[in-house]
């Protein structure tokens, strides 16, 4: 019925032309290769959770030099000595934390106090909630124990487990300590320079492969300082539009609220989360109807999801396309890794992992993967 032309059928043409892209003329990979390589990378990451009071701090330090090296560099232009350099811009960055973090400790403190004395008033808020809950789990203790035999008797199993409020608490604490060892690394980084790189060029045995260094490097340190910037630009507006709409509905200490929302924003998933519960409970130990305590929860999600599907997005396509699945992934893994800057982390270093790949050739395919 059909007939065919003289000429060859394109389509294989296409599928070389993509395999040669991502695999290139040497196709075939060695098992032992990527037995190889799995066993580095488990070994990598087992170092990672044994070591982390060391590599965090130290990877901390790396993505705040790359953050901070833009500025040293026209720092350096006008003859600003490297070591008075990173000084300053040390004492500028923990200053300025430092400077906020009293400013709002009081209003943070007085939340924290009125906490445990708003539990019964929560407690009552809550009371038309919890009512059909406790009604239908009557009567499924019910009809369960209408199937148990009658010398049966139910058995209560204890649950223990770490609460979030105690593994938050551990990570700040643990973070708290880490600071000393992230100012040290971070001044002799800043301090340095380029004496890592080019050490590492000089002894690199061709000169492809120290071209390929610098490539990667200056790539790594443009797309991850845009990102950084982009997100913190971001991040700004949330707090502001936050704290904006807090002041609006008459909810007290609007900075703390605008402050806190900033912050939460810089860790994909598990921020928000933190968000929405904070703001609950605020909106249950506030004045006001059942209805009106979830306004502070519900305004704060609409302005995170409207900055997380619209502005975002907008602002990093043309940079960096992530796939969205191995994002929420990283997330999950380093938070259990590091805990909250591990969930802070994870999107640069995933991002960082792709530019990496992008350039070595037998890594492009997984650079492809990682891609959105």
């Amino acid at each position: 019925m059909f007939q065919h032309s003289s000429l060859p059928d394109p389509q294989p043409v296409t599928l070389v032309a993509e395999e040669d892209k991502f695999f290139g003329n040497d196709a075939p990979v060695e098992l032992k290769t990527i037995f190889l390589g799995g066993l580095f990378v488990l070994g990598l990451l087992a170092a990672c959770y044994v070591a982390a009071a060391i590599i965090l701090p130290v990877i901390l330090a790396v993505v705040l030099k790359l953050v901070l090296q833009p500025i040293m560099r026209l720092l350096e232009k006008i003859h600003v000595p490297a070591r008075i350099g990173s000084l300053l811009m040390i004492l500028l960055l923990f200053g300025g934390f430092f400077a906020l973090g009293s400013a709002l400790a009081t209003p943070a403190a007085k939340w924290t106090q009125r906490l445990p004395e708003g539990i019964s008033k929560i407690q009552d808020r809550m009371r038309d909630l919890i009512e059909p809950i406790k009604t239908t789990q009557t009567v499924i203790q019910n009809a369960e124990g209408l199937t148990l035999p009658a010398s049966a008797k139910p058995v209560t199993v204890a649950i223990q487990g770490s609460r979030i409020s105690d593994r938050l608490l551990t990570d700040t604490q643990s973070l708290v300590s880490g600071i000393g060892e992230t100012v040290l690394v971070l001044f002799f980084l800043l301090a340095s320079g380029d004496l890592f790189l080019r050490r590492f060029i000089e002894i690199l045995p061709r000169f492809q492969n120290k071209r390929q260094a610098v490539l990667i490097t200056q790539q790594v340190e443009s797309d991850i300082s845009a990102y950084l910037a982009i997100i913190t630009l971001s991040n700004a507006i949330v707090g502001i539009a936050t704290g904006s709409v807090m002041t609006f509905i008459g909810l007290p200490d609007p900075v703390l609220w605008g402050t806190m929302a900033f912050l939460l924003n810089y860790a994909p998933i598990l921020g928000p989360i933190i968000g929405v519960s904070i703001f609950t409970v605020v909106g249950l130990l506030s004045e006001g109807t059942v209805s009106s305590a979830f306004l502070p929860a519900v305004l704060y999600l609409t302005i995170h999801v409207t900055e997380g599907i619209i502005l975002t997005p907008t602002l990093l396509a043309k940079r960096f396309t992530l796939n969205p699945v191995l994002v929420i992934l990283g997330v999950i893994f380093w938070f259990w890794m590091w805990g909250v800057p591990g969930a802070i982390l994870a999107t640069p270093m995933l991002a960082v992992t792709k530019i990496i790949c992008d350039r070595i050739q037998p890594l492009v395919p997984f650079g492809h993967f990682i891609e959105g």
